[in-house]
């Protein structure tokens, strides 16, 4: 029965994933994201991670999620926005190249890690000793991860709200010339 759980939970995290990257649509990108996501927080359940599960929800199918979907809102214009350029296909060539880095990167170390063989007991941490060092040592990095995204999201808020000098109409609701 748990294995049945497991291959559940892993096909509807990876085809949601899958899916996400063939649509065309960001949209509905970002809510296939968000179904992948929360299998991700279901596998954490199934693995008796409980607080990591809701951290996963609160924090990627939650906050991030939002951000991704208002800066998809906020940044989205019209279909021309989105038409492949020359400069574009160069960002591509980068953003392969960075993931296949990051790809070899994660193959070296999953090839090179050492796994010991037989029973492993798993340490047992309680959700207050998680908080202190969160809340400790790694603080700095909570608190960078916070000034990321709040930057994301002023950023595409900026982005929305500068004026076009393209000639084209702006859209309905948009930001309004001043009235002297």
């Amino acid at each position: 029965m748990t294995t049945a759980v497991l291959i559940a939970l892993a096909l509807v995290t990876l085809a949601t994933a899958a899916i996400a990257l063939a649509l065309r649509n960001l949209i509905h990108s970002a809510l296939l994201l968000i179904a992948s996501w929360a299998g991700i927080a279901g596998f954490y359940l199934w693995a008796g991670a409980e607080f990591v599960a809701f951290a996963q929800i609160l924090v990627y199918v939650g906050a991030i999620s939002m951000v991704v979907l208002f800066a998809v809102l906020l940044t989205r214009h019209s279909r021309d926005d989105v038409a492949v350029t020359a400069d574009g296909l160069g960002r591509a060539t980068a953003a392969s190249l960075a993931g296949g880095a990051v790809l070899g990167v994660l193959v070296v170390s999953i090839v090179s890690t050492k796994f010991i063989a037989g029973p492993v007991r798993p340490a047992v941490i309680s959700v207050k000793q998680l908080g202190e060092q969160l809340a400790g040592p790694h603080a700095a990095a909570l608190l960078v991860l916070g000034v990321i995204l709040t930057v994301s999201l002023l950023g595409a808020v900026v982005i929305a709200a500068t004026d076009r000098d393209d000639g084209r109409a702006r859209p309905p609701g948009g930001p309004q010339e001043d009235i002297p």
